[in-house]
C-alpha cells in the first residue's frame, strides 16, 4: 500500500491518504544503538537500522543513505567524521587549481563506500521493496562543485562562467553515473540533493543550473524512475526556476512557506514534499507539538501532489516517540485532531541577553546556522566567516549559533531571524541565505570597523 500510494501521488492521481517519507538518515542508527559513523560505513548495521525504521515508522518511502559526501570522498575530499552527524568536507581538491577533473575520476561501483551502499540497497530492496518506495540520494551538481572547489565556486560564477559551467557539467555526469548504479540496485526514486541552491539568485540558477538539471531529470525519465529535487534553506526565490527543470517532486525544509511554494509547484503539476521542522518541532518538541504541525499542514494545503516529510535529514537524537506521533497524525488525522482539542503550544522561557552592539570594541560577526556540521549551506557560510577570521585575526570576533541548541533558538526569536543560515555583523543582518564572496565579506567587515 505504501509504495503504491506514493507512486499514485507522483503520477498526480487523487488519493485518500497523504504519503509519509521519513528522512531517517543517521537517525536510523539511533534506533539500534549505532552511531552515525557506524551506520554510514558498516553495511550490516545500516541494513539493521533501515529495517528498524520500517518497523517503527511505517514509511511509504524512505532513503537508504542520506550523506552528501559519498561522491566528494571518492573524488578526493577529506572528511571529518562524527558520532551524531553525517561527515563534513574538510578539504577541497580544486581550492587552489581551476581545473576540471578527468572523466576517468567519475566513480565506479568499486570506489569509496559504494560497494557497501549498493549491497545494502539490494538487500533492502529484497526485504521491503514491494511495500516501500526506496530513494537513492545523489549529491547535486552545485553542492558537489562546492565540495571540490570550496567557497571559490561563488566567485567563479562572477569571474569565470565558462569554467563554472564545465565543472558543473562534470558534477552532473557524476550524479548521473551514481544514479545508474542506484537504479540498478533497485532504487525507485532518485533524489538530487543540492542544499546550496538556496544560496544563489534565480538569475544564477538559470544561467548555471537550469540546463544541467533539465538534462538530469530528462535522463532519469529515460531510465523510467521518478525524481525528486531536494533543496535546503530559504530557496523561495528559486522554487519556480526549479520547477522549470521538470522534476517529479520538489522537497523543501522549514525555511520555505509550504502554502506559497505549493501555489507555484501546482502551476507546474509538480509534487511538493516537506517540511516538518527538524529542531523546534521534531527534536525539541513533544508528541503533541509534532502532531499539531502535521495537522496544520493538512488543514492548509491541497492534498493533491503532496508528500509529508521532515524538512531534511533527521537529527540523530530526535525522540522516537515524536516521529511515531508524526506518522500517526498523517495516517490517522481525525484521531490526531481529537487528541489536539485541548492542545496549547508551550514555549520555554529562556532569557537571552544580547550583546551591546552599539558599544563593541571590535566588529562582531555572528553566524546563525542550523548546524555547520550537518547543513551544507551552513558549512559554507561558516567557512566564509572562518576565512574572514583568519584574515582579520584579533581585529574581529566570530561566533556561530547552532539552531539545534535551545538557547540559540530563543536567541534567533529575540533577534527576529527569519532564515538560516544568516550572517550578522554588529547586530545587523548582512547576508541571509546568500553566501558572500571573500571580497564582499571583507569589504562589509571593513565598513563596520
Amino acid at each position: 500500500m505504501g509504495k503504491e500510494l506514493l507512486f499514485q501521488v507522483l503520477k498526480h492521481n487523487q488519493v485518500n491518504e497523504i504519503p509519509w517519507v521519513p528522512f531517517a538518515g543517521i537517525h536510523s542508527g539511533k534506533l539500534k544503538g549505532y552511531n552515525a559513523t557506524e551506520v554510514l560505513t558498516e553495511g550490516d548495521k545500516l541494513l539493521e537500522s533501515l529495517l528498524e525504521v520500517v518497523r517503527l515508522y511505517e514509511p511509504d518511502g524512505m532513503p537508504i543513505v542520506f550523506d552528501l559526501q559519498v561522491e566528494a570522498e571518492i573524488l578526493g575530499c577529506e572528511l571529518v567524521w562524527a558520532d551524531d552527524t553525517p561527515p563534513s568536507v574538510k578539504t577541497h581538491p580544486l581550492a587552489e587549481i581551476d581545473e576540471i577533473p578527468c572523466k576517468c575520476l567519475i566513480p565506479s561501483k568499486k570506489d569509496g563506500r559504494l560497494p557497501m551502499i549498493l549491497k545494502v540497497m539490494e538487500e533492502v530492496k529484497k526485504a521491503i521493496g514491494e511495500n516501500v518506495a526506496l530513494y537513492g540520494l545523489v549529491c547535486g551538481p552545485f553542492t558537489l562543485a562546492s565540495h571540490l572547489r570550496g567557497n571559490n565556486i561563488f566567485m567563479d560564477m562572477y569571474d569565470d562562467d565558462k569554467y563554472t559551467k564545465k565543472l558543473l557539467d562534470f558534477c552532473n555526469e557524476v550524479g548521473k553515473r551514481m544514479s545508474e548504479y542506484y537504479i540498478e540496485a533497485g532504487m525507485d526514486i532518485i533524489a538530487v540533493v543540492d542544499p546550496l541552491v538556496s544560496q544563489i539568485s534565480s538569475n544564477h540558477f538559470e544561467e548555471f543550473l537550469s540546463r544541467p538539471y533539465t538534462n538530469f531529470f530528462e535522463f532519469l525519465r529515460e531510465k523510467n524512475v521518478k525524481s525528486s529535487f531536494f533543496v535546503c534553506g530559504d530557496a523561495t526565490r528559486n522554487i519556480e526556476v526549479m520547477c522549470k527543470t521538470n522534476p517529479d517532486c520538489i522537497s523543501v525544509d522549514e525555511n520555505i512557506n509550504m502554502i506559497e511554494a505549493k501555489q507555484i509547484t501546482d502551476q507546474y503539476n509538480i509534487v511538493l514534499a516537506g517540511n516538518i521542522p527538524l529542531t523546534t518541532v521534531m527534536l525539541h518538541g513533544n508528541q503533541l507539538d509534532n502532531m499539531a504541525y502535521v495537522i496544520e499542514l493538512l488543514n492548509n494545503l491541497d492534498h493533491n501532489n503532496l508528500i509529508i516529510s521532515p524538512g531534511c535529514d533527521m537529527p540523530y537524537d530526535i525522540p522516537i516517540e515524536n516521529t511515531i506521533a508524526v506518522q500517526m497524525a498523517i495516517k490517522n488525522p481525525e484521531q490526531a485532531r481529537e487528541m489536539l482539542k485541548n492542545y496549547e503550544a508551550v514555549e520555554e522561557d529562556i532569557d537571552i541577553e544580547l550583546p551591546d552592539y552599539g558599544n563593541l570594541d571590535k566588529p562582531l560577526v555572528e553566524v546563525f546556522t542550523l548546524d555547520s556540521a550537518t547543513c551544507a549551506a551552513c558549512t559554507y557560510m561558516m567557512d566564509a566567516a572562518n576565512v574572514a577570521k583568519e584574515h582579520f585575526g584579533d581585529k574581529i570576533d566570530l561566533v556561530e549559533y547552532k539552531y539545534t541548541i535551545k538557547e540559540n533558538i530563543a536567541r534567533c526569536k529575540k533577534m527576529g531571524i527569519k532564515n538560516l543560515p544568516s550572517m550578522y555583523i554588529n547586530g545587523e543582518l548582512k547576508f541571509s541565505s546568500i553566501i558572500p564572496s571573500r571580497g564582499e565579506l571583507f569589504e562589509t567587515i571593513k565598513c563596520n570597523m
